[in-house]
């Protein structure tokens, strides 16, 4: 038996006057995704636990198969661990976003404008992130460059019991509300403060000013943890697994339960990612004698986070067409094997972040199709199955019969 899993990052949505009433998910062409779904068995899961706020790390940690309530603590550790940087155990990780902030003279009478700085590239990002460290860095204070936008500062002995907030939380809002609060806060807002200070005169910045894209004027830190301990996938479920992701979150999330990461080029996090690769990379893994593989796409969340219906519906059809009908052409070469589609959370277009709603899913084994609808909001909760502690749901897809 194979199993795959794909996770199309914030599909959810809310009714569009746009689309007729209709979200995103409903709208979508998407064939495949409907005639498995169909033939398959429909439900709503909770991703979030109460008491969680409603992120990626959170969610995709319970569709994984472990209790967040349980085991997280913090998203940037799992980044740290995918981009290979040692934690200590007092060592606290911090995702430290480049983001545009309107240009007031007052750091906390600025406005967030843009949480990925125009999506800058990861070049031009290296070279800033190099400059901060030469800056700011010390025995103590170490930056990491990742991925466009989203790096890493890991602080030894650093807080840990702070209230932080992500970037794209606060679209256009002024950023005095959301600054660090709590013990050790101050340490965190003075490197925002002094790298507003330094990055808008570096040549980087300078010469995207030049051209009209957005600027990198400042670093935003959240996502603060310390370094997890989760049980092997394997020991859970015996099945030999990969995962395929754009982001360091989740490749981190893999190598912590043992899975094997597998990159793909021009994998990007955004609309214009290599859908199709993602799913011959699944493949071709499943031929060397994986058992699972886990497929995340970013780009509906990130669709979603800048307010865009028309993105959102295009990488759900694209993710349909390129990734899940890749999949199923591929795998019917088997005799039998499992697919689940579902979101980790909703990223409503209206409110350009996320929410923590129950999500839909489905499941569908070739040896035994169900009786399922067409795959969006209202047919999930139509169907009536509900999983309310979200970790079970790979219990269910892994270890039962899913049949109705």
């Amino acid at each position: 038996m194979k199993y795959v899993v794909i996770v199309g990052d914030g599909m959810p949505d809310y009714g569009r006057r746009e689309l007729g009433g209709q979200t995103p998910l409903h709208y979508a062409r998407k064939p495949f995704m409907d005639q498995l779904a169909s033939n398959g068995v429909l439900g709503l899961v909770k991703t979030v636990p109460e008491g969680c706020q409603p992120g990626s790390d959170v969610a995709n940690l319970s569709i994984l198969g472990y209790d967040p309530v349980k085991y997280y603590t913090g998203r940037s550790p799992f980044e740290a661990i995918s981009m290979g940087i040692e934690l200590g155990e007092e060592d606290v990780a911090f995702r430290c976003n480049f983001v545009t902030l309107s240009d007031d003279e007052s750091f906390v009478e600025k406005q967030m404008l843009d949480y990925s700085a125009g999506e800058i590239s990861t070049q031009e990002a290296k070279i800033l992130i190099g400059e901060l460290a030469k800056e700011l860095a010390s025995e103590q204070l170490s930056f990491f460059p990742g991925i466009s936008y989203r790096h890493l500062m890991v602080l030894k002995k650093g807080p840990n019991n702070l209230q932080l907030t992500p970037p794209h939380d606060i679209h256009n809002q002024k950023i005095k509300d959301y600054l660090p609060r709590g013990e050790g806060a101050s340490v965190l807002l003075k490197l925002m403060e002094k790298s507003n200070t330094i990055l808008p005169f570096s040549a980087v910045n300078i010469n995207r000013k030049k051209k009209g894209n957005k600027v990198a004027n400042s670093i935003w830190l959240w996502g603060q943890g310390k370094k997890p301990s989760l049980v092997p996938f394997t020991d859970k479920y015996g099945l030999k697994g990969a995962v395929i992701s754009a982001v360091d979150l989740i490749k981190g999330m893999g190598l912590c339960i043992g899975l094997e990461v597998i990159d793909v080029e021009g994998a990007t996090g955004n609309l214009h990612t290599n859908y199709r690769g993602k799913a011959e990379e699944a493949l071709a893994a499943l031929e060397r004698g994986n058992d699972f593989v886990f497929i995340h796409i970013e780009a509906p969340d990130e669709a979603g986070h800048q307010g865009n219906v028309r993105d959102k519906v295009e990488a759900i059809e694209k993710i349909d067409e390129y990734v899940l009908g890749t999949l199923k052409r591929g795998l019917d070469r088997y005799s039998d094997y499992k697919v689940m589609v579902l979101a980790d959370h909703y990223t409503p277009v209206s409110l350009r972040t996320h929410t923590s709603e129950e999500v839909p899913f489905f499941i569908y084994q070739k040896s035994k199709p169900g009786k399922g609808n067409s795959f969006h909001e209202l047919t999930a909760k139509a169907a009536g199955m509900y999983i309310e502690e979200g970790f079970r749901l790979m219990d269910f897809f892994c270890l039962t019969n899913n049949t109705r």
